[in-house]
C-alpha cells in the first residue's frame, strides 16, 4: 500500500503547530534542563527549513542566531534598546542580535 499524500498547504499547518508546540516545550524545560530546550529549538529550526516554512517573529526572538540557543532574558540574555534598535545579547556564545523598530506615522 502506498502512503496516502499531505498537499503543501497541510504540511505547512502542521509544521507551524509543531514549531508552537517545541517552542513551548522548550520554554517549559528551560529552567531543568538547557540541553533539551536547546535541541527543541534546534529541532524547530530543520522543521521550518525542511518544509520551507518561517518562523514567526516572536519566537525568532527567543532563539540566538548564532548558537541556535534557547533565550530566557535575565537568565542567558540581555535585551537592551538603542535609538531605534532593541539588541539582544546572547550570554553563552557573546555575539548580539539588533533587531529595528519600525516607526509609527
Amino acid at each position: 500500500m502506498s502512503k496516502p499524500t499531505i498537499s503543501k498547504s497541510e504540511q505547512k499547518i502542521i509544521a507551524e503547530e509543531r514549531i508552537h508546540l517545541l517552542f513551548q516545550e522548550a520554554e517549559k524545560t528551560f529552567s531543568k534542563n538547557k540541553t533539551l530546550a536547546n535541541r527543541y529549538v534546534t529541532l524547530a529550526r530543520k522543521i521550518s527549513m525542511k518544509t520551507k516554512t518561517k518562523i514567526p517573529a516572536e519566537l525568532k526572538r527567543k532563539f540566538c542566531k548564532h548558537c541556535y540557543h534557547f533565550l530566557r532574558p535575565g537568565v542567558n540574555s540581555r535585551t537592551r534598546t538603542r535609538t531605534g534598535k532593541v539588541i539582544i545579547s546572547c550570554l553563552d556564545c557573546k555575539k548580539f542580535m539588533r533587531i529595528e523598530l519600525k516607526r509609527k506615522k
